[in-house]
């Protein structure tokens, strides 16, 4: 407690935002002053800590392991400290207030474009800055408040930490070039495991839904390309032997182009859950809560 007194509470807010930020620079913009005034809040947060916070590797800061150890406790903090200064209630039509969200272009094209009619319109002043990462780097964000929230397919436990809500329910589909098929428009599973595949992922190595199943079943496929980019896989098709197997909302900009042919999977793969992902901190947060809700509302219209 006497270490509080002797601490302005401005400087916990400067500390978040270096943390958050990695960068003085950047953090300085966040907070609206001057690299210098940030630089000399750095120095005496450090001696306060008796640590260094930022240090600097392969020419970019990262945090020490302290800081690591203080970045979500101090996100929780100052969260509960803007709790009580700010009026219980929340009224989107006046209120400013930047949202963080990390999702991927599938995520994107199903909810932002209605998502950003229905707040132009009721809580203009609102503002959202979208990220995307891997499935365990959102969950990570979330959980040490880098993030508001994430959205996406998260299968398995997640930490106890983590709040989750199932939006709806997606099911896997195959796009292909439609001269390249039967006269039924599909292929049967020996022809479809025949084909080169393109796979949406993060990385290579990602485990996803589609190959679990023919691991079980003793199957595999070729991979011909492997990119995490929804949109531009279905531009690969048309002209080639490639088989998509993707979500079915990621090909709802196709609509009726004669030269690709969409069609069921030749061996059953289960639908998944897309979620929505916020940290137990946020549950008391009533516009974080009314995005939430805005969120739920706009994907089940």
């Amino acid at each position: 407690m006497n270490k509080l007194r002797r601490i302005d509470l401005n400087l916990l807010v400067t500390l978040h935002a270096l943390l958050l930020e990695k960068h003085v620079s950047r953090a300085a913009l966040r907070l609206h002053k001057s690299q210098p005034a940030v630089s000399h809040s750095l120095a005496h947060l450090r001696r306060i800590f008796d640590d260094p916070l930022l240090v600097r590797q392969s020419g970019k800061f990262e945090l020490t392991s302290r800081a690591a150890e203080l970045l979500p406790a101090l996100t929780g903090a100052l969260e509960h400290l803007g709790a009580l200064l700010e009026p219980p209630e929340f009224d989107p039509a006046k209120a400013h207030r930047l949202f963080r969200l990390a999702m991927s272009d599938y995520g994107a094209r199903v909810l932002l474009p209605r998502l950003i009619r229905s707040l132009r319109i009721i809580a203009p002043s609102v503002d959202l800055a979208i990220s995307q990462a891997s499935r365990e780097s959102m969950l990570a964000d979330t959980i040490d408040g880098e993030i508001d929230m994430a959205l996406g397919v998260f299968p398995g436990q997640a930490s106890n930490e983590l709040r989750m809500q199932t939006l709806f329910q997606e099911r896997f589909v195959c796009l292909a070039d439609a001269s390249t098929l039967l006269k039924s428009g599909e292929l049967d599973l020996e022809s479809w495991l025949a084909r080169p595949h393109v796979l949406v992922a993060m990385r290579p190595s990602a485990d996803n839904e589609i190959d679990y199943v023919l691991s079980r079943e003793g199957l595999n496929r070729r991979i011909a390309v492997t990119l995490p980019h929804w949109d531009v896989a279905n531009e690969l098709i048309v002209g080639t032997d490639l088989v998509l197997t993707v979500a079915q909302r990621s090909l709802s900009s196709i609509g009726a182009d004669p030269r690709v042919q969409i069609f069921e999977p030749p061996l059953e793969v289960p639908p998944f859950d897309f979620k929505l992902v916020w940290h137990q901190r946020r549950d008391r947060d009533v516009a974080h809560s009314w995005l939430r809700q805005l969120i739920m509302r706009t994907v089940n219209s």
